[in-house]
């Protein structure tokens, strides 16, 4: 079923009715549709009936700061409810030639955007987990509490670490300024594995899904080899635009804590093997 204020959105803007609905693959959370409006336009919907609160909200307001600089393709969202987002259907085609290159160039392009504090505007979420962003002038502290900490936590308290094992998170967390170099709160797009990063209807490389915030950039660059990995060709762009420090590359395990405690809290004990063979190794 079509959520009403979409109906009447795509109505108002003067595109008539919804005459075909096509389900599209690729969530593991939310629904994804393709609707087809009688003036031929189409549009991406997006539905969860049990959508943590504002996640939509939260998912609008994070394609709104992307879409900032231009840097990269991101879809225009239109109208959003508690259990839905409409949004602009980018018409994924075959990827071009350079899309590599131009993902790496528009990617460090978009860390240039900086802020003198770490966080965001307002809590939103990777995936439906909840992810804080108060604002935070230390970025050690940052990433210590509102990442490490607060998805330790979380897993001790499901049954999806031991206390011990929390702990232990928590020592490396400590270690956090013995590891990691000083970076800038750059824009993040938060979330960017493989499957968040396509491609638009000329082949061009476009950004869905965020889970915005300004933190540290290589914190982004570790999302990006943790399922699969983006192509040679796309880090030596981004090196090109925005150069990375000597043994970034090492330092990528320490990032992807976060999202493989995240992964532990959404989908169990298949990441915990992987969960603790980082802790064990920077602690």
């Amino acid at each position: 079923m079509i959520p009403s204020a979409v109906g009447a959105w795509l109505r108002q803007a003067g595109h008539g009715e919804v005459l075909r609905r096509q389900p599209v693959g690729g969530g593991c959370i939310n629904n994804g549709s393709l609707l087809e409006t009688a003036n031929g336009a189409n549009f991406f919907l997006k539905t969860n009936r049990s959508a943590p609160e504002e996640l939509f909200a939260r998912e609008a307001e994070g394609l709104q700061e992307l879409r900032k600089g231009g840097e990269l393709r991101v879809p225009q969202a239109y109208v959003w409810g508690a259990d839905y987002i409409l949004m602009e259907d980018l018409a994924p085609a075959l990827r071009a030639a350079d899309y590599w290159e131009e993902l790496g160039r528009g990617l460090a392009k978009i860390h240039g955007h900086t802020s003198p504090r770490f966080g965001f505007e307002h809590d939103n979420y990777l995936g439906s987990t909840p992810q804080p962003n108060p604002w935070t002038a230390d970025g050690y502290a940052f990433f210590a509490e509102q990442r490490l900490g607060f998805q330790a936590r979380l897993a001790r308290d499901t049954g999806g670490l031991t206390g011990s094992e929390a702990t232990l998170v928590g020592r490396l967390a400590a270690r956090l300024p013995e590891l990691v170099p000083p970076q800038p709160a750059a824009r993040l797009h938060g979330d960017l594995w493989g499957g968040n990063a396509i491609s638009d209807g000329r082949g061009r490389p476009a950004l869905i899904d965020p889970a915005v915030y300004y933190g540290w950039p290589e914190a982004e660059l570790g999302m990006t080899v943790l399922f699969g990995g983006f192509e040679p060709r796309f880090y030596a762009a981004y090196e090109e635009e925005r150069p990375l420090e000597k043994g970034w590359r090492q330092r990528l395990p320490i990032y992807n804590l976060y999202h493989l405690l995240n992964h532990l809290n959404l989908f169990g004990a298949g990441y915990h093997t992987q969960v603790m063979e980082i802790v064990k190794r920077f602690t």
